[in-house]
């Protein structure tokens, strides 16, 4: 499957509830993601599944989200996802947020990722 394909079927199996299971699919034992935000880098995919059960702990209400656009560079392996969601978090704080995340495929699975976002009055990880 192209680059494209992988990044459109990862976000038809996140969309349909079906994270953890996109995730152990599509992405490599050895990843790098990036919060560009915050500057957080987790190296590994033990280290992005904390992370991805840490969020998912922190919200109380999910109440939507989508894939807005999917772009992808199959010369150079990568693709960007621009997403958005809308949660309520432990704290009953609520929030629509939007990110972009920039993926770099390697053998069918991310290799490298970097998430670009703005969260204004999310709760502290």
């Amino acid at each position: 499957m192209s680059c494209l394909e992988n990044a459109q079927q990862l976000q038809q199996m996140m969309g349909q509830g079906q994270t953890m299971e996109a995730f152990d699919k599509f992405y490599h034992d050895d990843v790098k993601v990036t919060e560009v935000a915050t500057g957080e880098v987790r190296q590994g995919k033990e280290a992005q599944r904390k992370a991805i059960e840490g969020w998912q702990g922190m919200v109380k209400e999910f109440h939507g989200g989508g894939c807005d656009s999917i772009c992808s560079d199959e010369e150079n392996g990568v693709t960007t996802a621009e997403t958005w969601m809308d949660v309520t978090f432990q704290d009953d704080k609520h929030i629509k947020m939007s990110e972009v995340a920039v993926q770099k495929w390697q053998d069918g699975q991310i290799i490298d990722e970097k998430f670009y976002y703005h969260m204004p009055g999310a709760p502290e990880a």
